[in-house]
């Protein structure tokens, strides 16, 4: 569904409808107005109505949240985009500031800071200048112009979103479809490491997404280590995950195909590129301590 025009309530300004004009705009070079919606306004599907107007209707371009019942699981007027671009799921996975943004706008400061336990005045430390500026000059316009500076920031903002959340999803379905699980017998017990071949084309970042894959895959929890193509060499590097302690890249710093080590132990680049060698200087790296389990 493609938009002629943009339409937000005018006034004070939160994230949840900044960003949602921002992935709107991303996909549609057109105005935003800052007004209360006439019911000609609703009735068009032209024209997407954010964050006011009483009704969530994505086949008509209408997405409110406030008419929603309070005991409503929170969902506010950005969540509302992010389904009707099919990316909320993915958005929920890999965007960690999404729930707390949609607890803030529809729960409050109180509640949020509750449910994240954390104190209020801890919630306020974490307000950034950028967020300040660029909602309170959005807050200030009447009308935003393809071109105008601060259309073309937010325009900015959803296309890297967008981009973020659909290459994140196209690199874990490869990263699914060509990472191995290893275990790795050593004389300290086994442990587990994810690997990923070398693949042509190499992408920019072999390592992008690892970590996200891990985490979402239900055997991730037993992962340690990551090892991944090395972009600057033909041989690949290796990794703690969550800095697990009980790999330390140290003890194979003076094997001749490794080429760097870190000196606190969490990375290293080796040009070895046998699987059966990998897992050799792999074994050397592990000596956990008692008590440090695994990831």
């Amino acid at each position: 569904m493609s938009f002629s025009l943009i339409l937000t309530h005018p006034g004070g300004s939160h994230k949840d409808e900044f960003l949602a004009c921002c992935l709107l705009l991303a996909e549609n070079r057109v105005p935003i107005v800052r007004r209360e919606p006439e019911a000609s306004d609703l009735e068009d599907p032209s024209i997407a109505v954010v964050d006011v107007g009483g009704e969530h209707r994505p086949e008509a371009g209408n997405f409110d949240h406030h008419q929603f019942p309070k005991d409503h699981p929170p969902l506010c007027a950005l969540s509302l985009v992010l389904q009707h671009l099919g990316l909320y799921e993915d958005a929920r996975s890999f965007c960690d500031w999404l729930e707390p943004a949609e607890w803030l706008d529809t729960r409050g400061p109180v509640e949020t800071s509750r449910w994240l336990g954390i104190g209020r005045d801890t919630l306020a430390r974490l307000n950034s200048p950028i967020d300040v500026t660029l909602l309170r000059r959005f807050a200030a316009c009447r009308r935003l112009e393809p071109g105008e500076a601060l259309w073309e920031v937010m325009s900015w903002i959803g296309t890297d979103l967008i981009a973020y959340l659909r290459n994140l999803r196209e690199r874990l379905d490869f990263i699914e479809k060509t990472g191995e699980f290893w275990e790795v017998p050593s004389s300290h017990g086994s442990f587990h490491v994810l690997f990923l071949p070398r693949t042509e084309p190499l992408p920019d970042e072999p390592s992008a997404g690892l970590g996200r894959f891990v985490e979402s895959h239900p055997e991730g929890h037993k992962i340690v280590g990551l090892v991944y193509p090395d972009r600057r060499g033909g041989g690949f590097g290796l990794s703690r995950h969550n800095d697990h302690p009980g790999l330390d890249f140290t003890r194979i710093g003076d094997c001749e195909d490794v080429h760097f080590a870190h000196a606190r132990g969490f990375v290293a680049k080796t040009s070895a590129t046998s699987p059966e060698r990998l897992r050799e200087l792999l074994e050397k790296c592990w000596k956990p301590r008692e008590g440090d389990g695994l990831s």
